[in-house]
């Protein structure tokens, strides 16, 4: 896909289209990350606190993910500072994320019975957002 997408697009957008599919492809392993951990969990916890833990699984797997793949040699921080910096920056992605599964899981009983399916809405609504924040304030991407 790398040597296609510069014949079709600027070399700019065919770089910046290539991070943005590395970083889904990262958040749908994070996806699954997620949801092993919330399911693990989901009896010992219930269905709120297992994903608490879920999710601060998930983000620092999909930050470990991302420095090395997505966003590789961008972002030079000491490790402990940028998992940090990654977590708060990403953390209004986290509140649509994790709102939008709470609001499925309380309302829709498909979704209590069901919770991947409150867990992909979540990772949806907050994918964006966690995208644009991570590639300018976290790993700083050139334009």
């Amino acid at each position: 896909m790398d040597a296609i997408l510069p014949r079709l697009l600027s070399p700019a957008r065919a770089a910046l289209l290539t991070q943005f599919l590395r970083f889904g492809t990262v958040g749908a392993l994070g996806f699954v990350v997620d949801t092993a951990v919330l399911y693990a969990a989901r009896p010992a916890l219930g269905l709120y606190v297992a994903r608490a833990v879920s999710f601060l699984v998930a983000v620092t797997f999909t930050w470990a993910l991302n420095r090395v793949w997505t966003f590789r040699g961008h972002g030079a921080r000491s490790l402990p500072r940028q998992w940090a910096l990654f977590v708060a920056a990403n953390s209004g992605g986290a509140a649509l994320n994790i709102a939008t599964y709470v609001a499925l899981v309380a309302l829709v009983p498909v979704c209590a019975a069901n919770p991947v399916i409150a867990v992909a809405a979540g990772a949806i609504a907050g994918m964006f957002l966690n995208f644009a924040v991570s590639r300018r304030v976290v790993f700083q991407a050139p334009e």
